[in-house]
Parts: C-alpha cells; structure tokens; sequence
C-alpha cells in the first residue's frame, strides 16, 4: 500500500502516453509470435526479409494510430463500449493499410492466414489489456489512490448535476470539497459543504492542494470568470466550464466546432452523421437481415402464413405508412394479427384488443410479426436497430406534444431500438410513456456504436425469451 501511496502523488498522465504506446508495442509483437506458432508451429519464419518488414511497418503505423487524437488518454469517466468500439476502429485502420502495403508490393511470401491469426490474437490481447487496465485503476482508486480533488464555482443545478457525475463513483477517481458562490444564507443549506463566497476561492486552493475548479456560472459573471482564470493559472490548478447549454436545448451530448478559431456549438452530437458510420451500419444491416430471412424465412413463412388464412380472412401481410427517416412516410410491413377492422390504421393496440387473433397475439408476444421489417431493412428504408417507426397520425400526433419528437427522425427507424430494450415498447397511455421513449430514441442517436447496435439485439433476444409485460 506504500507503493500505491506513492504513486498516487506522481501525476501519471505525464507518463501515461509514452507508457501506453510502449505496453501496445509489446503486445503486438507479441501476437506477431503467437500468429507464427499458430500458423507454422515455430517463429522462425517471422525473420524472412518480407516478414519482418510488415512486421515493422505494422510497428510504425500502429505507434501512428496510437498518438492520433485520444488513443491513449486517460480513462476515468467512460463506458467500457466506447473503449472497444474505438480499438476495433483503429485495429480495422491498421488492417486496410497493411493489406494495401502486401497487396502494393507483391510480397507472395507473406501468409495470409497468419496475418488473420495476428489479428484475432492482437484483437482478443488489446481487449484484455484495456478491461483489466481499466478495472485496475478502479480499483486503485476506490482504495483513495490516484484521484482528483475538485471544487464547483457556481451553487446551482448544473454545478449540483457535474457533482454528482463526478463524485457519485469512487472508481472515477474524483475527491469532491465543496461549492463557491455568492454570500447566501439558503445556498448553504441547500448546497452541501458550502466552502464560502468567491472572495475564498484562492485561499482554499492553495491550502487544500486543489487539482480541478468547475465554473458553472452563468455568462453574466465574466468579470468573476476571469478572475478566477487568474487565480488558477497563478496557483496551477485546472479550470474547467461547464456551459449551460441546456438553457436552450434538452440534449445531453453537444458537438463543438471550428469553424477557424471560432467555436460553434452544435446541439447534439451524431455519429451517424459520419459516412464511415452509416457506411458500417449499413454493411451490419445487410449482413444481419440476409442472414435472417435466409436460415428463418424459407420455414416460418410457409407455416405463419398457413396458420393466418386458416384463423382468419385476409391477407398475409400487414402494410401501414409510418414515419421514416427525415419524417419521410415508407411502407412498414408486418404479419398481420389482427382481423381486418378499419381502425387499424388509427388506433393503437391495448392489451385484450378484441381486433388481435389467437395467433396473432402470441405472434406480437414473441415478436414474429415484426420478422418481415427485415425485407424494409433491404429496401433501405430501415435499419435492425434505431427508433420504432410510429403511424403517421400518431407522430403528428405527438410532435406537438413533445418539442424534441421529431429528433427521434434523425435516424432510420428500427426493427428494435434502445427505448425497446429498456422496457418501452407498445401502446403508449400517457403522454409520459412516449416522453421516455423519445428521450431513449434521442439517447441513441446521440451515442450511437456498432457495438451499441449488437448490445441492443441481444437484450432483444433475451426479452423475447424470458417475455416482456408490454409486448401485446
């Protein structure tokens, strides 16, 4: 414990960079020795001219990828998915380039296999290392190690909301000492500790040894911003703003640009906007309903389709236009399971609608009578995962009820979505129902991952098996 105190003291991100680059080098050429026992039981092929070549050019442009933006920051407050999600990217950059170098350079004497297993070896080695990294440093830092104290200038709701980010987990590594603010009587009561007015500010930095000061003023009070950039750049310690941005938007993610050296703030961050991403999702898509409708389609289709006309009069297929992306209308098509009724396009379905078949019901219990939407996925006008696309009446309906509804039409709608997996799904009582919906829709468009994606159809799954209260 002596040895984590001491290291605590010493401010690591200094060396975190060159010991983060070093420690990935020593696991790739590890790998590269492990493809070469996997491929030809012994490494000494891995010295051949051309070999060693890649080898060394898979050396270099790693190191390149690695100090390229954020690879190696330190990690305190980040979900395990956006660790993964951004070592997958950057070990499908490195892979591009160094099939492009082989293919350029005509090396024949280079195994494919091999390189496939240096890969999936290097793949399975990164994940490990960067899990166990992580869950190491939490735990060092629930222990009291390596953390940060902190103080907020400004006793309101967005300094009450970033304490609460920063302080509610020990593992984040972040020491909360208490509030600044103008002299009041009620803010000492309800912000807790209270450390004084601003006039305290720099005695108690000093004194307590702080790292991080949070600004969370309102802009009006330059004059006092200012002086406290003075006294943290006098003193060394981090000054950080948290802009209040939520005075004129609901998102919780914004995007900040440079349009030269002036910053624009956007109001909400979209990674599908990245053609990179739309072009991944869209490869997933493909891949996924293909897959589907190939090993599921050739046997369920003869028999839910037989079960159908014999329950009932009417066509196989359900069709309605829902709202798509860009609140384009498409036709959604679905097994139906209701009778035919001319209310189906109008009116939601509740739980013990008289309108649902026997089998139409378990079919809406167990989810098959979505499993058409998959040839929507080919067509292009779904995608397996993203908001569920509502009747054109009731998104009409609705975006004029909720303010921010029609940001839900940012993304392709989905078979299944976040707002599904998370226990909202199917008729909508109260306008509060579809509120949390749209915040779960809007959530995902502003976090989107392939990772996030794959997440969200095995919770699906899951649901379908265990059941779901609210599928009827």
């Amino acid at each position: 414990m002596k040895i984590l105190e001491e290291l605590s003291h010493i401010r690591m991100s200094r060396y975190f960079k060159l010991l983060f680059v070093c420690w990935d080098i020593i696991l790739l050429n590890a790998s590269i020795l492990l493809s070469a026992l996997a491929r030809y039981g012994r490494v000494e092929e891995i010295f051949l001219k051309e070999e060693k070549t890649v080898s060394l050019v898979a050396n270099l442009i790693w190191i390149g990828l690695l100090l390229n933006k954020d690879s190696y920051r330190m990690v305190r407050i980040e979900r395990i998915e956006s660790i993964i999600s951004r070592t997958i990217r950057k070990l499908l950059i490195h892979a591009s380039l160094i099939a492009v170098f082989v293919v350029f350079l005509n090396f024949s004497d280079i195994s494919r296999v091999r390189l496939l297993y240096f890969y999936l070896f290097f793949f399975g080695i990164l994940l490990i290392s960067r899990y166990i990294s992580m869950k190491l440093l939490k735990e060092i830092r629930a222990k009291g190690y390596n953390f940060k104290k902190f103080v907020v200038v400004g006793a309101n709701e967005t300094g009450e909301k970033m304490r609460k980010i920063l302080a509610k987990n020990l593992t984040y590594g972040y020491k909360f000492l208490g509030f600044f603010d103008e002299k009041n009587d009620s803010l000492k009561e309800t912000y807790s500790p209270f450390l004084g007015g601003f006039d305290k500010v720099q005695e108690f930095l000093v004194k307590e040894k702080v790292d991080e000061l949070y600004v969370a003023l309102h802009i009006d009070n330059v004059e006092t911003i200012n002086k406290l950039i003075k006294i943290c750049e006098q003193n060394m310690v981090r000054i950080k703003f948290i802009p209040d941005f939520q005075l004129y938007t609901k998102s919780n993610k914004v995007e900040v640009s440079f349009y030269e050296n002036t910053p624009v703030l956007m109001l909400r961050q979209e990674p599908l906007e990245l053609a990179i991403n739309r072009l991944l999702k869209k490869i997933f898509d493909v891949c996924f309903s293909s897959l589907v409708i190939l090993t599921i389609f050739p046997w369920l289709f003869p028999l839910v389709t037989l079960v159908i006309k014999i329950e009932s009069p009417g066509p196989v297929f359900f069709k309605q236009k829902r709202s798509g992306r860009d609140n384009r209308p498409f036709t959604c098509l679905k097994f139906r399971s209701m009778f035919v009724n001319d209310l189906a396009h109008d009116k939601q379905a509740g739980k013990g609608d008289s309108r649902i078949t026997k089998f139409g019901a378990f079919m809406r219990k167990t989810s098959i009578d979505e499993l058409p939407q998959f040839f929507n996925v080919l067509f292009g006008n779904m995608s397996v995962v993203g908001p569920r696309p509502h009747m054109i009446n009731l998104a009409k309906e609705y975006g004029e009820l909720i303010d921010n509804y029609s940001v839900r039409h940012y993304a392709k709608p989905g078979i299944t979505g976040w707002a599904q997996v998370n226990g909202y799904r199917g008729e909508t009582k109260k306008l509060e129902d579809m509120e949390n919906r749209v915040d779960c829709d809007i959530w995902y468009i502003e976090n989107w991952s392939l990772l996030l994606d794959i997440k969200i159809i095995i919770r699906t799954i899951m649901n379908i098996v265990k059941g779901e209260e609210n599928a009827y």
